[in-house]
């Protein structure tokens, strides 16, 4: 039996505070809970933790517990498809202001393959191949989503906007 690769509570302590909050917020984007988004981002620690991969570069690093997290996140829709769930309108999800809050919910309202792409490129500041690595998808796909991913997010945000008569 092989010995298990393991790594230092030293490195698990700076990869919780160098990708936590990235990954955080990537999870609560793609499951659309607090709760859920931690129980994410604790099972992608986890993995890192049982895995003890070798990275290149910490970019690697950060790629990788992306990669591992947003295909948890996935596992956890095909999970919410077999099983009941609440639905996406009925969670108070935090936001830092009205305008805020309501762009959120337009983000929310969005397919995931649509919010991931949004959130890797707008928020974390991924290039085009960089998400498509991660997803798992061509550039082109990464392009066609983030298009198409905007002109969705544009229309619920204008109808969500005018429905609160802004």
């Amino acid at each position: 039996m092989a010995p298990r690769p393991s790594i230092s509570p030293a490195a698990a302590q700076a990869a919780v505070e160098a990708h936590g909050d990235r990954l955080f917020r990537l999870c609560l984007v793609l499951l659309g809970s607090t709760a859920d988004a931690e129980d994410a981002v604790q099972e992608t620690l986890l993995k890192y933790l049982q895995k003890a991969p070798a990275f290149e570069t910490p970019e690697h690093e950060k790629a990788w517990l992306l990669r591992v997290a947003a295909n948890h996140c996935r596992d956890v829709h095909r999970r919410r498809a077999r099983h009941p769930q609440t639905p996406l309108e009925e969670l108070d999800l935090p936001a830092p202001d009205a305008e805020g809050r309501e762009m959120l919910d337009a983000l929310m309202a969005l397919p995931e393959k649509f919010r991931a792409v949004l959130v890797l490129h707008y928020v974390e500041g991924y290039r085009v191949e960089e998400v498509a690595k991660i997803i798992g998808r061509t550039p082109s796909a990464v392009k066609m989503r983030l298009q198409k991913g905007r002109r969705l997010l544009a229309q619920q945000y204008g109808k969500e906007a005018a429905e609160d008569g802004i």
